[in-house]
């Protein structure tokens, strides 16, 4: 096994730890992102609006770890298929300390600007 094999499997195990971390994550969200109840009679205005507030926040959390889910399960495709590494446009190897900051991350430094 070469070294940068080793360096895929160690990036695998990342991933695989941020996957189900996104996961549990998700599952507790969950609840916050719920419809929040218009009826007046069990909570006052300014309650209501406050509940909306986080309901938004709890949805476009969800969304952003919900494309966080997608770029890591496509890295861990490229593993598979022994393209992870390479940026997605230019085919050129993403720089390890990139990669190292961000195992999901999908273009070279160059692409991404």
């Amino acid at each position: 096994m070469t070294s940068q094999q080793r360096d895929w499997m160690e990036m695998k195990e990342r991933l695989l730890q941020m996957r189900e971390e996104i996961i549990n994550l998700n599952k507790v969200n969950d609840e916050a992102a719920k419809p929040v109840e218009l009826d007046q009679s069990g909570m006052g205005r300014l309650s209501r609006m406050d509940a909306m507030q986080s309901q938004a926040m709890a949805k476009d959390t969800q969304s952003r770890r919900k494309v966080n889910l997608m770029n890591i399960e496509t890295a861990l495709e490229r593993i598979e298929k022994n393209t992870y590494g390479l940026c997605v446009r230019c085919q050129r190897e993403i720089g390890d300390a990139r990669l190292d900051f961000d195992p999901a991350i999908l273009t070279c430094i160059n692409c991404a600007q």
